[in-house]
């Protein structure tokens, strides 16, 4: 696959491609960069109100890839009689996951944060077998089961914790099923425009309740923020909102919805080993353990098949 190929629009509900050097070249740095976001998001969010935060993110996000659609001359406009799929995709894509899992992770530490928002899959698996139609086989089904388990080997002793915070919880979870919702209407509705114009659409669409709740919500918020909270905003608009929304947008062409979601199983490890980097956090077997479930895991879910 090249990078013409996921370029060009998709204009009807073409059969999913198979699984390439190309889209296990774009999961890993996926992985990485969204799995180390987690507790740069933490670090700004004990500054920096959730609204604006995020308004900095979309808003610097968008830019970027309106800039990029430009340099490329790529088509911006969006096609005739696709607005209102547009708008439901970016309600749910943007708005309701960044708000609803900020407000969470600004209750829950990190790595636990990360934990619950990756439970997507389990959401999306059964979606995309009554909506895409997609096939339950028996690997997908080992590997959601190893997944789910290494989470529940990461919730372990921080299920009590967690529990004090139940809105929190609550609020992550929400975050996770919009995801998984957004996920499935972007498959189901094939907008046929090219993965940059398309994301960045998503990201002023979803963005404008963001764009209003800041100011209305925070404005006395607002005063001179540290270097951390600007150099976390700075991080994710470019590289989680510009580069990471983009390579999801093209998993989700690419592969089908089911396998693509379970791909995301190893972003919740990098997240939690990489709190411990940041926050101080002290690794212990759970986590170990549940990197080996999740590892073998995305082994089963990646595993080639004949057609």
């Amino acid at each position: 696959m090249t990078s013409q190929d996921t370029d060009a629009p998709v204009a009807t509900a073409a059969p999913p491609q198979g699984i390439t050097a190309y889209s296990l070249g774009l999961l890993a740095l996926l992985t990485f960069f969204w799995g180390i976001n987690w507790p740069i998001m933490k670090i700004a969010l004990n500054e920096m109100p959730v609204f604006t935060f995020r308004a900095l993110c979309l808003g610097g996000g968008a830019i970027g890839l309106f800039a990029i659609a430009l340099l490329k001359r790529m088509p911006l406009r969006i096609p005739r009689g696709h607005l209102l799929h547009m708008t439901w995709i970016s309600l749910f894509n943007i708005t309701g996951w960044n708000v609803f899992v900020l407000y969470g992770l600004s209750m829950l530490p990190a790595g636990r944060t990360t934990i619950l928002a990756f439970t997507m899959p389990l959401w999306l698996v059964p979606m995309s077998a009554l909506l895409l139609h997609e096939r339950l086989t028996g690997w997908k089904l080992a590997g959601l089961g190893l997944g789910m388990a290494g989470l529940v080997v990461l919730v372990g002793g921080e299920w009590e914790a967690m529990m004090a915070a139940p809105l929190g919880v609550l609020l992550v979870l929400t975050a996770a099923i919009c995801w998984a919702i957004g996920t499935v209407l972007t498959k189901l509705w094939q907008v046929p425009m090219t993965p940059v114009p398309f994301v960045g659409w998503q990201m002023v669409l979803g963005g404008i309740p963001i764009f209003f709740m800041a100011p209305l919500l925070e404005f006395d918020r607002w005063y001179v923020y540290s270097l951390w909270p600007w150099m976390s905003a700075f991080y994710n608009a470019t590289v989680c909102f510009v580069f990471c929304y983009w390579a999801w947008n093209v998993l989700v062409r690419v592969l089908p919805a089911g396998i693509s979601g379970l791909s995301t199983l190893m972003i919740p490890v990098v997240g939690v080993f990489s709190s411990m980097l940041m926050l101080g956090e002290e690794p212990r077997w759970p986590e170990f353990a549940a990197l080996l479930l999740v590892a073998t895991a995305l082994g089963l879910i990646l595993k080639p098949t004949k057609v």
